[in-house]
Formats: C-alpha cells, sequence, structure tokens
C-alpha cells in the first residue's frame, strides 16, 4: 500500500458522497469543482444525466478578475443561484465535491442560500 496524495483521497470522499447524494428533476445536485485558479458550480439533474445550467470564474464576464479567492467564489454562488432560479428551480441538494466545507466552498454555498436556493 503506498500513500495517497491530497487528489486521491479527494477523489475517494467525492465517491463515498456521491453513493448517497444523487440529484432529481425535483431537487437536483449543486456539484462544486474548485481548482487553484477557478471554481466552477453546476446544476445537476442526475437521472437524466444532464446539466440545468452551470457557473465558473472561466466564463468571459469573470475572467479579468481572479477565481481562485472568496470573492470570487461568493459571487459564483449568486450567479448559479440566479440562473437555478431563472429555470425554476428552488430546491437543490449540495455536493460538496469531496472537498472541506470552509472557505471558498463554504462561501459559495452561503451566497447560494442567500440568493434563495434552499438546500
Amino acid at each position: 500500500m503506498g500513500t495517497k496524495n491530497r487528489a486521491e483521497v479527494r477523489q475517494a470522499v467525492h465517491g463515498r458522497i456521491r453513493k448517497k447524494v444523487s440529484g432529481t428533476e425535483q431537487r437536483p445536485r449543486l456539484c462544486v469543482f474548485r481548482s487553484l485558479n477557478h471554481i466552477y458550480a453546476q446544476v445537476i439533474d442526475d437521472t437524466k444525466g444532464e446539466t440545468l445550467c452551470s457557473a465558473s470564474t472561466v466564463e468571459k464576464g469573470l475572467r479579468e478578475k481572479t477565481g481562485g479567492n472568496l470573492a470570487a467564489a461568493v459571487e459564483i454562488g449568486k450567479l448559479i443561484a440566479e440562473r437555478a432560479k431563472a429555470k425554476g428551480i428552488e430546491t437543490v441538494v449540495f455536493d460538496r465535491g469531496g472537498y472541506i466545507y470552509h472557505g471558498r466552498v463554504k462561501g459559495l454555498a452561503e451566497a447560494a442560500r442567500e440568493a434563495g436556493l434552499k438546500f
């Protein structure tokens, strides 16, 4: 048995989470991916296997600013909530993607809650 690096540990945790968390048509999954320089959020219907809406810091209007900080994560949280509500989505299941609920992941989640998403 070799030692696992941080990415392998996160993938294992994410796999355990995904066994329990699944998005439906009535309550899709809000999935978060965090890289060193950017943050991405998607609202996914797992029964159909399709992404309903998404937001990230690599989009044209947000690309000029840095995406690797808390302010950008809060902005993406507000944006994903706006886009989800425009599609008629009120409640979601939060999938933190194997990341600790802290920092940018927490900021995104709280901003989405404040913008009107329920989870």
